[in-house]
């Protein structure tokens, strides 16, 4: 949420297939445990510091950019992150999953928003979610009336069923609405916020071959002269 804030926003911007996973624990913990951009205003370290500034919300940012996957979990909920961390890994796109990870050293006290304790009593599952793969039984304890099926292009599903009745990962406009209306309230929710299957990758934007590029054979990399020629010719 600091240096590497431009790395992300291009990332997301690209959709480079990859699962960021931000270990949140609103401090800098290799440097003394200092407030980082995530740390919630009002927060207060050990030290008795209390943070004045607005947090940075990495959730709504990656929606915001145009993030097909973007998710929130809590360290101690491992039900609730496993599943996650299954859609992620099937996601084709940049999938952002925002993980409050206490720092049991800086920031795991009484006044902290990212301790554990925090983190129990405020926790705020938006659904239940779970994820099939495509070659594994649907094994899974929501009854169909109950809940919502999304099918990813590799023959995985991920199953929601709503909690209260409210959000559905694919409303984008419900995600941003779900977030800024939590973030006065100090509220700490967690699951999947927005969910777009068929958005397309950088590499499928690209057409890069599924085999390792190192591993094609010279005809299929270097063009032949009259491709070239044809090349040079239409930029003249």
């Amino acid at each position: 949420a600091s240096i590497g804030m431009g790395q992300f926003v291009h990332m997301v911007r690209r959709n480079v297939p990859i699962i960021y996973i931000v270990e949140n624990n609103g401090v800098y913990g290799l440097t003394k445990g200092q407030f980082s951009a995530t740390a919630d205003q009002g927060s207060k370290l050990k030290s008795g510091e209390i943070n004045d500034l607005p947090p940075v919300d990495l959730c709504t940012l990656a929606i915001e950019l145009g993030c097909g996957f973007v998710a929130r979990s809590f360290s101690a909920d491992r039900k609730q992150l496993v599943a996650l961390l299954k859609a992620a890994i099937a996601y084709d796109g940049t999938a952002v999953l925002d993980v409050m990870s206490p720092c049991v050293t800086f920031n795991n006290h009484e006044g902290s928003t990212k301790s554990y304790d925090y983190g129990r009593d405020h926790e705020g599952p938006i659904h239940e979610l779970g994820f099939v793969a495509g070659w594994e039984s649907p094994d899974v304890e929501f009854k169909d009336q109950e809940s919502i099926q999304v099918a990813l292009p590799d023959g995985g599903t991920i199953f929601v069923r709503r909690v209260d009745g409210a959000h559905d990962p694919r409303d984008k406009a419900g995600a941003f609405k779900l977030l800024r209306e939590s973030d006065p309230k100090t509220e700490f929710l967690t699951g999947l916020f927005y969910l777009e299957p068929g958005k397309p990758s950088l590499l499928g934007m690209l057409q890069v071959a599924d085999e390792p590029l190192a591993h094609l054979p010279i005809a299929r990399t270097r063009p032949p002269s009259s491709v070239l020629d044809a090349i040079v010719e239409s930029l003249r």
